[in-house]
């Protein structure tokens, strides 16, 4: 059973956002990217309500993400602290 491969995407803003982070901060961010694409099942993923948007929690950071199933690619949004990551 082989499933088709998965590919990550930033967009513009959450790249911007990555700059921004302490480089130990932004690791742990790109390593649980990482777990995102190989979904491993410990890593904290909700879908946030109301929206086709997902989350995952790195700490005090949350890394807002959407799945595009059509080009099999899970598109970065955000990367913001928790307090800012769910405003509108």
């Amino acid at each position: 059973m082989s499933e088709s491969s998965w590919s990550v995407r930033y967009a513009p803003t959450a790249r911007r956002d990555l700059k921004r982070l302490d480089p130990q901060i932004a690791r742990r961010v790109l390593t649980a990217v990482d777990r995102l694409l190989d979904q491993d099942p410990s890593l904290d993923v909700r879908r946030l309500t109301g929206t086709s948007e997902g989350r995952i929690r790195v700490g005090d950071w949350r890394v807002r993400f959407d799945r595009d199933t059509a080009a099999c690619e899970i598109v970065i949004l955000r990367v913001l602290p928790r307090g800012r990551a769910y405003d509108r």
